[in-house]
């Protein structure tokens, strides 16, 4: 049984045969530019993930530490010629900490809390010193605030006792292997003997140079800082909510409270202005694709007088008419964004294999996420229909006689 399609599907799909150099140019025009549109997207969406990723693979979210000391006036006179010198900020314990952790893990959004100490030291084997930043940690909680299992290359991110965990770099400079013995001494006159149970490389190299890890206990005591920690660091769900978050934080416990985005606000300027820079770029490409598809319809209008004129007579309404030349804006850009899609796909194949990282891996992932594919298909059809509206509508008008003898 031969399948027959209505009316309209069926002189549309004529039409487009028989101006086959036209519809091959409005198709690949199509093509081309749900091509760009869905490389782009991918592409950027990407990138913009792995650059967020290892800035805040190595850092909490919202940190919250205790408000800095200021020095004040004896008396408030304005008038008066007295000069306040800035005054030198001491290492301090959060306020009733546990109380504001507790307060942190209760808030909506906030998905881990770690308490920290930390301060500056020196890192002693035999005759070589290095300054670092000793970190006191509670390593189970500390893990959901920075993946530091991902950065081992030696030994576990375990700390207990006076073992201890430091970066490649410090490793480096002092000559030491998993198992050795370093000296850590405090400006305050303590010291400690560690053992080292870790060497991590996380990536930055003034990290691994300067961050070692040891006990949240033995942390406080060298740090003089009994049962305190200087700052507590949390992690979010949503990280383009560490602001909001922070902000209500503030509010609830009257100390600084910090978030990734004003500590990396070039970061988020850089990202923010490569949105912007996208969005535009796919509303160009969507603009000239739209012109395109009008620009050959209204040329296929002009050319196909006659034929219209003919159907007009032979009884076709100007609804039908209409629905003709629909049809080809939306089957153009139905078919071109299939292909348009598989073409991005290629492309992502193709530059994942040229471009990659420092170590080797691919810069991006060589993948087309389904809801791209969806949006480019909605947004593709959409544009053709918009484009033919105005050749159909002129298809549609047309007297048949006068288009007969013309």
């Amino acid at each position: 049984m031969k399948l027959r399609l209505p009316f309209a599907p069926l002189v549309a799909l004529r039409f487009l045969r028989e101006g086959r150099m036209q519809t091959l140019l409005i198709l690949a025009g199509t093509t081309g530019g749900v091509a760009v549109i869905v490389f782009l997207t991918q592409l950027i969406t990407q990138l913009q993930a792995q650059i967020v990723d290892r800035v805040l693979g190595t850092q909490p979210h919202v940190v919250i530490r205790p408000l800095e000391e200021a020095n004040r006036r004896a008396f408030d006179d304005p008038a008066s010629a007295v000069v306040i010198e800035p005054r030198a900020q001491r290492l301090r314990s959060v306020d009733q900490w546990e109380n504001v952790a507790r307060l942190a893990a209760g808030m909506p959004g906030v998905t881990a809390v770690s308490p920290t100490v930390t301060g500056p030291a020196f890192a002693v084997r035999g005759q070589a010193n290095k300054s670092v930043a000793l970190m006191g940690i509670d390593a189970e909680r500390y893990r959901r605030i920075v993946r530091m299992e991902e950065y081992m290359i030696a030994g576990r991110f375990a700390v207990d006792g006076t073992r201890a965990v430091i970066g490649s770099e410090l490793a480096k400079d002092l000559g030491i292997r998993l198992e050795d013995k370093l000296r850590v001494a405090l400006p305050n006159g303590r010291d400690e003997l560690l053992q080292v149970g870790g060497i991590f490389d996380i990536g930055n190299k003034d990290l691994n140079r300067r961050w070692v890890f040891v006990t949240l206990p033995l942390g406080q005591s060298l740090l003089d800082l009994p049962g305190g920690v200087s700052n507590l660091d949390l992690t979010v769900a949503d990280i383009f909510d560490a602001q909001t978050i922070a902000t209500r934080l503030q509010g609830a416990t009257g100390l600084t409270v910090d978030s990734w985005m004003q500590t990396n606000a070039q970061l988020l300027a850089a990202l923010r202005n490569q949105t912007v820079s996208n969005n535009l770029i796919r509303s160009f490409v969507i603009l000239i694709v739209a012109l395109g598809i009008a620009s050959v319809l209204v040329v296929s209008v002009v050319q196909k007088q006659k034929e219209i004129g003919i159907l007009r007579a032979m009884g076709a309404s100007r609804a039908m008419i209409l629905q003709v030349f629909l049809i080809q804006g939306a089957l153009v850009g139905a078919v071109g964004s299939i292909l348009g899609s598989l073409l991005a796909f290629g492309l992502l194949n193709m530059f994942s294999a040229i471009y990659r990282n420092a170590d080797g891996s691919p810069l991006f992932a060589a993948e087309l996420e389904p809801r791209f594919i969806v949006l480019a298909a909605l947004v593709a059809t959409g544009v053709g229909l918009a484009s033919a509206l105005i050749p159909a509508r002129r298809a549609a008008k047309m007297d048949p006689v006068q288009a007969i003898r013309s």
